[in-house]
């Protein structure tokens, strides 16, 4: 038998383009994270990772509380339009709180949006059937529990753990920050009975490998698995037109409805650029 010849489909190699925002307005985890991007990114995508152009004397390293993160829905909102706008084909929300992901879904066009706590909890439920999450304080336990439930995995979730340390502390002593993530983890694995564990912070980067050399489960880094199920998505967008639905619930505002509003009338908020370019 033949296949049914009506369509052909986009190589796997057809030219993608990604956009990538750390929602706070520092630059200093665009190169760190363009780096961890470049090391894993198929060739021909191209990948832009920006952080956020918010004044003066507003200076947010991390979104930890809600207060800060209420300031950039907006934002990250805004540059889901810019992503509809400029031609990419991925959008990736760099913060495990999924902040903005439905609003940003909703005015992304054809790009398809993802965020790094759904994007865990997709790839961890193909590796096991029970997971623990490591985060950094116990502040942030509620916010995410409600994210994991909301999206369906929260009878999988084995437990919460906690290293006692804020966002902004993660990179400063990696040596202290690697046995925390570690005890945690020995914590979720031995007690919890976790068979996977999900680094809940995109942050706690450069841990994964080691610690799953040692305790032999998977562990999920919160940057490659938000990276590569944006870069997956965008490809079969490419390839077979999966793009975001744009029916009824999924439905925008229309143009002379976003154009009477003046709500995307600025520049798009974004503040320093990283490019990494296809090879």
């Amino acid at each position: 038998m033949t296949a049914i010849a009506h369509h052909r489909e986009a190589p796997a190699t057809a030219p993608l383009r990604i956009l990538w925002v750390n929602p706070i307005n520092q630059p200093g985890y665009d190169a760190p994270i363009a780096d961890l991007i470049g090391r894993v990114k198929l060739p021909n995508a191209e990948v832009h990772v920006v952080s956020l152009a918010i004044p003066e004397p507003v200076a947010l390293t991390n979104l930890e509380w809600r207060v800060f993160e209420s300031s950039i829905w907006f934002p990250v909102t805004a540059i889901a339009r810019y992503a509809a706008t400029h031609g990419f084909d991925g959008y990736a929300i760099g913060c495990f709180y999924d902040t903005a992901l439905d609003e940003a879904r909703e005015i992304s066009g054809d790009a398809v949006v993802c965020a790094p706590c759904q994007s865990a909890l997709q790839i961890v439920s193909n590796l096991a059937n029970r997971f623990s999450v490591v985060i950094g304080v116990e502040k942030w336990k509620v916010q995410m529990e409600d994210r994991i439930r909301h999206y369906g995995y929260h009878d999988r979730l084995a437990s919460f753990r906690t290293i006692g340390r804020h966002v902004d502390e993660f990179q400063q002593d990696t040596a202290a920050t690697e046995d925390a993530i570690r005890r945690a983890v020995r914590e979720a694995v031995e007690i919890d009975k976790a068979e996977a564990v999900i680094l809940g912070c995109t942050i706690e980067f450069g841990f994964y490998a080691q610690l799953q050399r040692e305790f032999g489960v998977p562990i999920v880094d919160a940057v490659y698995a938000c990276y590569k199920a944006t870069e997956a998505a965008a490809l079969a967008k490419v390839q077979f037109g999966w793009k975001p639905s744009r029916l009824y619930s999924m439905a925008p505002p229309g143009e002379d409805r976003l154009a009477a509003s003046g709500l995307f009338a600025a520049p798009p908020p974004i503040g320093n650029t990283v490019i990494v370019p296809r090879a």
